[in-house]
C-alpha cells in the first residue's frame, strides 16, 4: 500500500467554519487543495497549513459552472501530478435564501439547487474517477464526503430554496454510496443539524445560550476523518450531528 505522502485532498466551499477545520485536519496528512469562490475564503487558511508545515493550494472556484470546474481540476492536475487523491469534501453551503415562497423569484428559489445540486454533480463528476484509480492503493477508503443540513431532512417555512436543493444533495449522494460503495469509494453524508460556532454566529443565541449550544467545527472535522478512515467492512452512509440540547 502506497504512502500517504502519494496522494492529496480537496475540500470545495472553505471559509471561517467547518471548511477551515476540514482543511486543517486532512492537511495533517494529505496536501489539500481549497476551492472556494472568493480567494479570501481560502487565502489564511492556506497560510495556515503552510506555517504549520502542511502543503496547501487554492483555487477560486465557482461550482456551478461546468467550465470553472474544470479549469480548477486542469490545475489539480499539473500541481499534484503523479499523487492520487484520497479524500473529496463537499462543503459547498451556496447562497442562503429564506422568504416566504409566493415572495421568492425563480433566480431565488433555484439558488439553492445551483450549489447543492447543480455544483454536486459538477464535482462529483470531476472527484469520483480519480477514487476510483486510487482504490487499490489508497491508505484509506477513498472518500466522497457530503455536508448536509437540517434542512437536507425537512422543509421548513420559507426554506423552500435552501431545502429543495439540500434534498437533491442528499438524494444524489444516496445514490452514487449505492453505485461506487461497491466499487471501494466511499461516499458519506453528514447531517450538521444545528448552527456552527464560528465567529459569525458568535453572538447568535442559540439554544439560549448554554455552553456547548452550537457545533464545535473541528469536532465535525474530526468526524469526516472518522468517516474518511473506516474499513471496507464498517461504510456509514449517514451520519447525523448536533448540541446535546439541539432538538430534533
Amino acid at each position: 500500500m502506497a504512502a500517504a505522502s502519494n496522494f492529496f485532498s480537496i475540500v470545495a466551499g472553505v471559509g471561517a467554519g467547518t471548511g477551515r477545520s476540514v482543511a486543517l485536519k486532512f492537511a495533517k496528512t494529505y496536501p489539500v487543495v481549497l476551492l472556494a469562490r472568493n480567494p479570501s475564503n481560502y487565502e489564511n487558511i492556506v497560510k495556515e497549513i503552510q506555517g504549520s508545515g502542511g502543503q496547501a493550494i487554492g483555487i477560486s472556484t465557482d461550482v456551478s459552472s461546468a467550465q470553472s470546474v474544470a479549469n480548477a481540476f486542469s490545475e489539480i492536475q499539473k500541481e499534484f501530478k503523479g499523487k492520487k487523491l484520497a479524500a473529496a469534501i463537499y462543503n459547498v453551503g451556496g447562497r442562503f435564501v429564506r422568504k416566504p415562497f409566493l415572495e421568492l423569484t425563480l433566480e431565488e428559489y433555484e439558488a439553492g439547487y445551483e450549489a447543492n445540486g447543480k455544483g454536486f454533480f459538477l464535482f462529483a463528476q470531476a472527484v469520483l474517477p480519480l477514487l476510483l484509480e486510487s482504490v487499490e492503493t489508497s491508505p484509506h477508503p477513498p472518500s466522497l464526503i457530503i455536508t448536509g443540513a437540517t434542512a437536507s431532512l425537512r422543509g421548513s417555512a420559507t426554506m423552500s430554496s435552501f431545502a429543495s436543493g439540500k434534498f437533491a444533495l442528499r438524494a444524489t449522494g444516496q445514490s452514487l454510496a449505492r453505485e461506487f460503495g461497491p466499487k471501494g469509494v466511499h461516499v458519506a453524508h453528514a447531517i450538521i443539524d444545528g448552527v456552527i460556532d464560528i465567529p459569525r454566529t458568535k453572538e447568535w443565541p442559540v439554544n439560549g445560550g448554554v455552553e456547548d449550544g452550537k457545533i464545535n467545527a473541528d469536532a465535525i472535522a474530526d468526524s469526516y476523518w472518522y468517516l474518511h478512515t473506516q474499513p471496507r467492512s464498517h461504510f456509514t452512509q449517514e451520519l447525523d450531528v448536533r448540541p446535546y440540547v439541539e432538538k430534533f
